[in-house]
């Protein structure tokens, strides 16, 4: 099949809110607490990300070994708690279930990801770097929402194309910023007639905790490095929507998810 346009949507910070929810200091110190990683040593944000989750996530998220193995091998090696290694399994499962189970698709972007669907010249790309666990999530919360779902890595053995892709860097071996990923997504995806591409994406933003003029310049950073990454592999222009949250109400969430979409159809309505 040959398309004309790629869309390209960021997951955690823009497709999905709630992951990003899910990792606030409080919702996240009752989560390790709910889960028994806190019974563990992991009792708050502070060591959870200093502990587990920053040493780890150049593997994590580049390999197949998935958040739940990783997890357990970083509590065993640097914490050594007197449990089991069933335990701290169970804790592990329990945690990374929850967060995948939270970082649902934002019910408000159906619309939109529905009139994709219909867009038989469009392909949409949901591009993250992500746990490779994350895959089978994201393409079950698509389906859930009527989106033919399938992942990257999948495609190639694939009877049926379907209208949305996931793009998950556990899945590609490299991340986002790396040109392997898109060089990747444009061969096994076959996009040497695309003409244009939207990409959807927060840049980071809503997920820095920090000074928000800071906030404000890796954004630009980040945007202006994704559209000259983009650019250099398929040669063809870029346009790109910043999905930049300015408060965290559901109403300020609800506006920016609508302001996004009218700005897709204005993009899918050009020649």
């Amino acid at each position: 099949m040959m398309f004309e346009k790629l869309v390209i949507f960021d997951y955690s910070g823009t497709l999905s809110l709630d992951a990003v929810r899910f990792g606030e200091d409080d919702n996240l110190t009752e989560e390790l607490h709910r889960s028994g990683l806190a019974a563990l040593g992991i009792a708050n944000p502070k060591t959870f990300w200093k502990e587990i989750v920053n040493p780890s996530w150049e593997e994590g998220s580049t390999t197949s070994i998935g958040y739940r193995e990783i997890m357990y091998r970083r509590i065993r090696e640097e914490l050594s708690p007197p449990v089991s290694d069933e335990r701290i399994r169970l804790c592990a499962s329990r945690f990374v279930d929850s967060y995948l189970g939270h970082s649902t698709v934002d019910g408000r972007w159906r619309p939109i990801l529905r009139k994709l669907s219909g867009e038989p010249s469009v392909i949409t790309v949901i591009a993250t770097d992500h746990y490779a666990e994350a895959t089978g999530y994201i393409v079950g919360f698509l389906k859930e929402m009527g989106a033919g779902a399938i992942s990257l890595k999948d495609v190639p053995g694939a009877t049926v194309f379907p209208e949305f892709i996931v793009a998950n860097s556990a899945d590609t071996g490299v991340h986002k910023v790396d040109p392997g990923f898109w060089e990747m997504v444009r061969t096994i995806l076959k996009l040497g007639a695309i003409q244009s591409i939207l990409i959807i994406d927060d840049f980071g933003f809503n997920e820095e905790v920090g000074d928000s003029y800071a906030d404000h310049q890796k954004v630009k950073n980040r945007k202006r490095n994704t559209i000259g990454l983009l650019e250099r592999i398929f040669n063809i222009p870029v346009y790109a929507i910043p999905f930049v949250l300015t408060g965290k109400d559901e109403k300020t969430r609800g506006d920016l998810i609508s302001q996004a979409s009218l700005e897709i159809e204005q993009y899918l309505c050009e020649k």
